[in-house]
């Protein structure tokens, strides 16, 4: 087997991650972020050049006349408008590429995140709710790292550079901006407060929305079978209604506040116009009576124009800055989880470096398949699933396993493969205590055929090759095909084995795809074999054919959970499970000695 020494790693950094450190992201592109902030400080000092331009092309050419100034001054307005135009599509251009790069790892990452987390996570949380929060609260995140952090920077810098100008032409009037801003500033911490709570249930809901929509497309048929579309519609509709109540909540609280922000803006270059042209007229009171030229007048209307769009960025951002919040406070909800679920081998607690990784690495090879269950109990919350389980199975072996429903058969496999760990007791490989094994080649040396069957939308080939893409063979491919017989309805498609199937198998029939998921685990000769009632699609005949390729499997050890008697009458050991614990357990033929449980099923079934 190859040997991997990135996924340990990675695994083992994102179960130590608790939180999204965005500082850690930016930081990254701190020198990209420092270029578009110099284009941006370029961009706004030539925005503020172009009233003190004006300026003098009211008061120099306009009333001096001083033609000579002319055209220096309409140069100097060219140069303005191609500067302006080359720094901010350089500043846009390295904020877009660096917010999504920034994006794309964030994303990754916690999609590596939510990988390393155990199988008790995912029985808590709807896949609608991931999914927004791999998609959508990072599209905010992304929001952020795109231009709404260098917006920010560019509002800060617009009003300290408007402001010190106006403060050079005249002071007093440049107070009217000032109380202009403070006023806006107080209305966007009320709007951002409640915007706070309100994208908070926003998202919420839209997961809600998200789940139900996908839960009922993927089961679109049962929904047709039972005549359920009135039940879903009206499912869906409710969440739709809830999450457009949400929208125009959201929508009131703009309506509130944003008008007053314009207002505001509005009423700024009013009262400095008015206040201006009376200065202009009788004289500055503050300046000793000395008048206010028509071109100052013009550039302080120029500054105040400027600052209206700063202005009403406060708010804009409010909003933005609130989306992202709330968007952060639910991803790092995700990163506060750990996983139950530990690798606690030597790789995983010494191996600091590739090389150390590459020598602790264990392969499949190094297991031979002998399984032992002692003194197994296993608990979810207060209720007992499997009580003091013991049993063992030699390397090669068979195990069948057989048991009413709910009486704990395929929480043995899950244990097996530490989907879960035991609640007491231990469960050894080759005598060596699971917990002390990597995680990936514990699983990577069970292969699973489960009851629960789970294609992927890609060819049949892919999904045989899952998890060894890589490295597996045609032959290996096409011997599993055959195997399973597969190979009959497979060489029927004009493709082959290079056939798309559909989204979780659609267009197979039921046994068509059990077979599809046992050459899958042929294909990857591993030391252990699981069926897990793997043969209930298949028609008595094929049943049988397989139930030869397995007997005639060596080197393997097989644990084979059913229904059928005849699946596992043959098995070197069988255990009768009841309510969690084994109610007997010896070969075919002790078992219906001993005229108990296993014998009661014999004679239903024969």
């Amino acid at each position: 087997m190859t040997k991997r020494v990135s996924s340990p790693t990675m695994t083992r950094n994102f179960m130590k991650q608790n939180k999204l450190n965005l500082a850690s992201y930016f930081k990254k592109y701190a020198f990209l972020y420092f270029l578009a902030t110099i284009c941006m400080m370029v961009g706004v000092m030539l925005d503020m050049v172009f009233p003190i331009v004006v300026q003098h092309i009211v008061d120099d050419v306009l009333i001096a006349r001083k033609m000579e100034l002319i055209n220096m001054l309409l140069l100097a307005i060219l140069g303005i408008g191609v500067g302006r135009f080359f720094f901010c599509y350089a500043k846009e251009w390295i904020c877009d590429y660096s917010g999504s790069k920034i994006a794309c790892e964030v994303r990754i990452n916690l999609f590596n995140k939510i990988q390393s987390l155990s199988a008790n996570f995912f029985d808590g949380i709807n896949s609608g709710e991931l999914m927004s929060r791999v998609k959508d609260d990072v599209d905010h995140i992304w929001d952020v790292g795109c231009f709404m952090a260098i917006l920010a920077v560019e509002v800060a810098l617009r009003t300290i550079i408007a402001m010190f100008f106006m403060i050079r032409i005249n002071w007093a009037l440049s107070i009217i901006p000032v109380i202009g801003m403070i006023i806006t500033g107080i209305i966007a911490v009320k709007m951002e407060n409640k915007l706070d709570v309100l994208f908070g249930d926003l998202e919420q809901e839209n997961s809600e929305l998200n789940n139900t929509a996908a839960e009922n497309l993927a089961g679109v048929r049962t929904v047709k079978a039972f005549a359920r579309e009135g039940f879903e519609i009206a499912k869906f509709h409710k969440h739709n209604q809830k999450y457009y109540d949400l929208n125009i909540d959201l929508s009131r609280v703009f309506v509130k506040y944003n008008p007053k922000i314009q207002v505001i803006t509005r009423l700024l270059a009013s009262v400095t116009c008015l206040l201006g042209g009376l200065m202009v007229i009788k004289g500055n009171p503050f300046a000793g009576g000395e008048s206010l030229t028509i071109g100052e007048l013009m550039a302080l209307l120029g500054y105040v124009s400027g600052l209206v769009w700063p202005i009403e960025m406060i708010g804009w951002l409010a909003n933005g800055i609130s989306r992202a919040k709330a968007s952060l406070k639910r991803i790092n909800n995700i990163y506060e989880q750990l996983p139950q679920i530990k690798d606690q081998s030597p790789l995983a607690a010494d191996a600091q470096t590739e090389e150390a990784i590459a020598d602790a690495l264990f392969t499949t090879d190094d297991i031979s398949g002998e399984i032992e269950f002692d003194h197994v109990t296993y608990k979810i919350g207060e209720r007992t699933i499997l009580d003091d389980v013991s049993f063992k199975i030699g390397a090669g072996q068979t195990l069948g396993i057989m048991g009413a429903t709910g009486s704990g058969k395929t929480t043995i496999i899950n244990l097996l493969k530490r989907m879960y760990d035991v609640t007491s007791g231990c469960i050894k490989i080759d005598g060596v205590d699971i917990r002390e094994l990597p995680l990936s080649v514990l699983r990577r040396a069970v292969s699973c055929v489960m009851q629960d069957i789970f294609l992927f939308s890609d060819t049949i080939d892919g999904n045989i090759r899952l998890g060894e893409r890589e490295t597996m063979t045609v032959p290996q491919v096409r011997s599993a095909l055959e195997k399973s017989h597969s190979a009959e309805f497979v060489d029927k498609m004009e493709e082959k084995e290079h056939t798309v199937i559909g989204e979780r198998g659609v267009g197979l029939s039921g046994g068509q795809k059990q077979r599809i998921t046992i050459a899958r685990a042929l294909a990857r000769k591993t030391p252990v074999l699981v069926m897990d009632d793997s043969t209930s699609a298949l028609d008595t005949e094929t049943e049988q054919d397989i139930q030869k390729v397995l007997a005639d499997l060596s080197g393997m050890t097989k644990l084979i959970i059913a229904h059928r008697i005849s699946a596992v009458r043959k098995a070197d050991k069988i255990i009768v499970l009841e309510k969690g614990h084994i109610a007997e357990e010896g070969t075919h033929e002790e078992l219906l000695a001993k005229g108990g449980l296993y014998k009661e099923t014999y004679k239903t079934q024969y």
